[in-house]
């Protein structure tokens, strides 16, 4: 058994009441590789935002649990020195399980330094959410390790996690969820959706200058949610909002990604402003990684060095998480 204190890490209950109290949410960002980790830590610690770095069951299978573990522990020592060099100061960081499905599997997560994880039951019926969902809170609770819960059902694809379409959190089961399960934060379904496919454009309505505009998220429900259980933390999942510069880069080097429509960033940042403490975001970071990949490989096409490739994609990822915290989740400056 590994604590997550041992590595440097910090749960989300602190995180959660800071952002509750500031009228900001903290940046989610899943990591696969040594780049993103890097990219998530130096655009954290420049930006002075916490921050929860997020491994999916499928990420966990590519890297290796072990390696995980001191990768999370790396990316503490790198912030600590970075911190230091930069005269900033220290920013707490997270590890956090997305979208486990077993027991089993957030059970290896806490017992191997993960100090969040997330069950998500939702793709069962409801009272088995609420039982499998309560076995991981009594487990994760006697090491402090906080736990995510899930109602409602997001579209889309995201490794494991597949649903053809979104069934809406009801607000009049969330009382009940929390009471019986126990969990510490809550995802819910109020319209975004997972993976880079999110809406067509013939789902979207056009404004004056031609952008496509998606259907608005259910504030509605999430306005319900808090009424009925104030000062409780919200998460959003599926919140990237696919970035059409970055799908033009890929598609003029060689890509062939379909037309797509994600959240719109003023709607984020609206919800950051509610009782949503935490907003999950993975497509944008592999769309934009992807497409400064791309653009290399065109402009330099005798190009081998993967640092020469990686290098320029770890800054674009960097430049694009910087402007998630500090103009869409407002979590830049609350180190």
């Amino acid at each position: 058994m590994i604590s997550y204190k041992d590595l440097g890490l910090v749960n989300t209950k602190d995180m959660f009441k800071g952002a509750m109290v500031g009228g900001y949410a903290i940046p989610a960002y899943n990591f696969n590789n040594m780049e993103q980790i890097q990219a998530i830590i130096t655009a954290c610690v420049e930006s002075q935002s916490p921050v929860i770095m997020q491994v999916s069951s499928g990420a966990r299978k590519y890297a290796n649990q072990t390696l995980l573990r001191y990768m999370g522990e790396g990316a503490v020592q790198m912030m600590k020195e970075m911190a230091k060099a930069k005269g900033l100061k220290e920013i707490p960081i997270a590890l956090h399980l997305d979208h486990g499905d077993t027991l089993e599997l957030c059970q290896s997560c806490i017992e191997s330094g993960f100090s969040s994880v997330m069950i998500d039951g939702s793709h069962h019926s409801y009272e088995d959410n609420v039982a499998l969902t309560k076995k991981v809170v009594e487990y994760a609770h006697q090491y402090d390790v906080t736990v995510e819960g899930e109602l409602g059902v997001l579209a889309g694809i995201e490794d494991d996690v597949v649903a053809e379409k979104s069934t809406y959190t009801k607000p009049e089961e969330v009382v009940d969820f929390v009471g019986r399960t126990g969990v510490d934060s809550l995802a819910i379904s109020i319209g975004t959706s997972h993976g880079a496919y999110k809406f067509k454009p013939e789902q979207c309505t056009r404004n004056e200058e031609g952008v496509y505009i998606p259907p608005p998220l259910r504030f509605d429900i999430l306005t319900e949610i808090e009424e009925k259980i104030p000062g409780f933390s919200i998460v959003l999942h599926g919140s990237s909002s696919v970035p059409m510069v970055a799908v033009d880069i890929i598609n003029q080097n060689g890509g062939e990604l379909a037309d797509s429509v994600g959240i719109p960033e003023e709607q984020l940042r609206q919800a950051a402003k509610s009782a949503v403490c935490k907003v999950n975001i993975d497509s944008d970071g592999r769309l934009w990684m992807t497409a400064a990949i791309r653009k290399t490989f065109t402009d330099k096409p005798a190009e081998f060095d993967p640092r020469k490739y990686l290098g320029p994609a770890r800054e674009a990822l960097i430049e694009m998480y910087k402007h998630k915290n500090e103009s869409v989740l407002g979590s830049a400056g609350h180190a």
